[in-house]
């Protein structure tokens, strides 16, 4: 018998099979082998109560709507639930607006664009200012803007700033850090 995790590898077969047609003992399986995989996924783009919510959404698709399950045709479970969590946090990131008002200039721009392309940078969008609202420290703000978003030189944002080139290099690297932490670990500094 196949279990969740041999799916990694290829998901064919009656397990397939069982899964789309919602077979409980694999979806609870699924639940307790992956819950890891959701919940990090979540935490990439949410926080606390609002990554429990997406979390309980992801799963309540999966165990309830049988056209969920069978958009996994095989392959890596991994990443086909990574995908499925990753659009469901967006969509909430949308609905309840907490996270991300839309920019109607941004949104203009990027219309005629792909949706993949448009996807991306709305996400660096909700990103950035995810970072700016809970890890970016007030009195760094300007060397930010200038330094990352508007990427000035070291020299330029000193100038602009009337700030020592030092403290302009001091600001950046620690902004840097904080950015590291947040992308790459999650943590809060």
């Amino acid at each position: 018998m196949q279990t969740v995790s041999d799916v990694d590898v290829l998901a064919e077969g009656d397990w397939l099979a069982r899964f789309h047609a919602g077979d409980r003992k694999i979806l609870a399986e699924l639940y307790h082998q992956q819950f890891c995989t959701v919940e990090k996924t979540a935490g990439k783009l949410l926080q606390e109560a609002d990554k429990e919510t997406v979390i309980h959404e992801v799963f309540l698709r999966i165990l309830t709507d049988q056209r969920v399950r069978e958009n996994f045709k095989g392959g890596s479970l991994v990443a086909w639930l990574t995908t499925v969590t990753r659009n469901q946090a967006i969509d909430f990131l949308r609905k309840s607006r907490k996270e991300f008002t839309a920019d109607p200039e941004l949104v203009a721009r990027h219309a005629d664009s792909s949706n993949h392309d448009f996807e991306d940078k709305l996400q660096a969008k909700m990103l950035v200012d995810m970072f700016r609202r809970d890890h970016l420290p007030g009195k760094w703000s300007r060397v930010f803007e200038a330094r990352f978003i508007r990427q000035l030189s070291q020299r330029e944002v000193a100038k602009a700033l009337h700030l020592p080139r030092t403290t302009v290099a001091y600001q950046e690297h620690r902004i840097r850090i904080l950015l590291r932490r947040f992308l790459e670990i999650g943590e809060k500094p």
